[in-house]
């Protein structure tokens, strides 16, 4: 894929990121455009990776790690934030914060019919289950997005989600 900012290092720029807020946990299910983002925190010794069945168990992870005195962030595709609505009551319930990195498809030049539908409802389903949603549109924005996001879950105890758009990750070659 082509990404824009291309030759920019954003993945470990946002790695840097993370850690300096704090995150010591990561979940995710495997995904293309977050690749370079999870080889990163898999090498980090100081950091716990778990890989999901299904985007849900990384919400109960995140609200099970606070509980132990640890921040966690959970890496999902826009197709996946469907799986993850009614376990959002959760952390909103329970008052823990949730930080969530959204890569967006079924935007710019898709080619998956599939993932169109989920791509045009994922913010209004997460602004409607009460999740305060941020978006990067390119690589300059996206750190100090998380940077925000990571502020507003961790010292105010919120639920936030990123949304890095599919043009900032590239157009897709496969």
């Amino acid at each position: 894929m082509a990404a824009d900012g291309e030759g920019s290092d954003w993945p470990g720029a946002l790695h840097r990121a993370l850690k300096d807020a704090g995150v010591t946990r990561m979940s995710h299910v495997p995904d293309a455009g977050h690749a370079r983002l999870i080889a990163l925190c898999e090498d980090d010794p100081a950091m716990v990776t778990n890989v999901l069945t299904t985007e849900e168990e990384g919400i109960a992870i995140a609200a099970g790690a606070w509980l132990g005195g640890e921040a966690s962030v959970l890496l999902l595709q826009s197709s996946g934030v469907g799986n993850c609505i009614n376990m959002l009551s959760l952390p909103a319930i329970g008052r823990f914060p949730l930080l969530m990195l959204v890569t967006m498809w079924g935007e710019w030049a898709e080619f998956n019919p599939w993932q169109v539908p989920m791509g045009r409802a994922t913010q209004a389903t997460l602004e409607a289950m009460g999740v305060t949603v941020q978006r990067a549109d390119t690589a300059d924005e996206l750190v100090a997005t998380v940077e925000s996001a990571a502020a507003l879950a961790f010292k105010a105890d919120q639920q936030v989600a990123v949304l890095i758009s599919q043009r900032l990750l590239g157009k897709k070659t496969w």
